[in-house]
């Protein structure tokens, strides 16, 4: 019943156009946990989760292949030589050069922040570990989300999952510790306090709109509907995340903005790459996706939703696609207080 009090984003897999003859997903292969940043060349590209590969768009909607690797051989071998798998990168520009900020992955408490460097358009070489669990005690040091704060000029990362949302300052150049930095709790229990992980948060992403910065995460299991993105803000970096009631995202509050339901065709919607205003003049943020019925059940395509704000400053995302005949809701966005209640009644 609550179902018909929501303003469906109806994201179908056969579904009308968003731009053109886009539908999403935008990617259909596997992408999970994407960054997105414009080239050299005034050119959109992505990486994802085990980045052997980029894509490139002209216009956010529309992607392709590289024939470019983003990482080259001799720095695959080294970070081979730490960790056995690779997670969710973040690609920022900091003090005139781009970073890419890797989670090198063993286990949660082997679990690294590595960083690499551009050399060429698109291609990137390793230069170490930032942060590491096993010197830190803190589980899933994995998401990292790398942010230059234009008024102090500061760099700051933040990081973190089951062990809780992380923050700590970091050198000029973004390679490494600001030397004296000490780790600061910002969001999100751990995992042995909130077992079915509704208040457990990762996939940090940190937005600047109007006097605030936003915090993006996505809390529940990525693997099935219970994944789904969830926001807060704070004026300045350093002061403390609050919900839209004014609750702290360091007890395991936040605004819930996308969502799916147990059954829907797109599911566990999460972990959301950047924002970007399109020719249309439209923002639109990126995230991955699940996909009922898919040949391989474990793979989460590119999605893209456009976002808006409202008078207070609070994000939304409305529908990039209609409906389509015969739809079927698919995703979600932010429920009034009222309707969270009916809807967990």
């Amino acid at each position: 019943m609550f179902r018909s009090l929501l303003l469906l984003l109806a994201l179908l897999w056969s579904g009308a156009a968003m731009a053109g003859d886009v539908t999403n997903p935008v990617w259909p292969r596997n992408w999970p946990d994407p960054t997105v940043w414009v080239g050299d060349d005034g050119r959109y590209y992505c990486i994802a989760t085990n980045p052997t590969r980029s894509i490139v768009s002209d216009d956010l909607f529309h992607w392709e292949m590289t024939s470019v690797a983003p990482i080259d051989i001799a720095s695959w071998g080294k970070m081979q030589a730490v960790a056995q798998r690779f997670w969710a990168p973040d690609v920022q520009a900091v003090d005139g050069k781009r970073n890419m900020y890797l989670t090198l992955y063993n286990s949660a408490e082997d679990s690294n922040i590595g960083v690499l460097q551009e050399y060429a358009p698109g291609q990137f070489q390793y230069k170490g570990i930032i942060t590491s669990s096993r010197e830190t005690g803190i589980h899933d040091t994995i998401d990292p989300e790398v942010v230059t704060d234009p008024k102090t000029g500061k760099v700051w990362l933040f990081f973190g999952s089951v062990g809780g949302i992380h923050r700590i300052e970091l050198a000029k150049d973004g390679l490494s510790l600001k030397e004296g930095a000490k780790y600061e709790h910002v969001a999100g229990l751990k995992v042995e306090d909130c077992p079915d992980r509704s208040k457990v948060f990762e996939g940090s992403y940190l937005h600047r709109h109007g006097d605030y910065w936003y915090l993006f995460v996505s809390s529940g299991f990525f693997g099935n509907h219970t994944y789904q993105l969830k926001v807060g803000r704070a004026k300045k970096l350093t002061d403390d995340f609050l919900d839209r009631e004014g609750k702290p995202m360091k007890e395991g509050f936040a605004t819930t903005v996308l969502r799916s339901d147990e059954g829907d065709q797109f599911y566990g919607p999460g972990h959301c790459g950047e924002i970007f205003k399109a020719k249309d003049g439209q923002e639109y943020i990126f995230y991955h996706c699940h996909v009922k019925g898919s040949r391989r059940p474990d793979s989460r395509p590119l999605f893209i939703s456009r976002i808006q704000w409202d008078k207070e400053g609070w994000p939304s995302l409305s529908p990039t696609l209609s409906q389509g005949e015969g739809g079927k809701p698919q995703l979600y966005p932010t429920l009034s207080e009222e309707e969270e209640k009916e809807r967990n009644k």
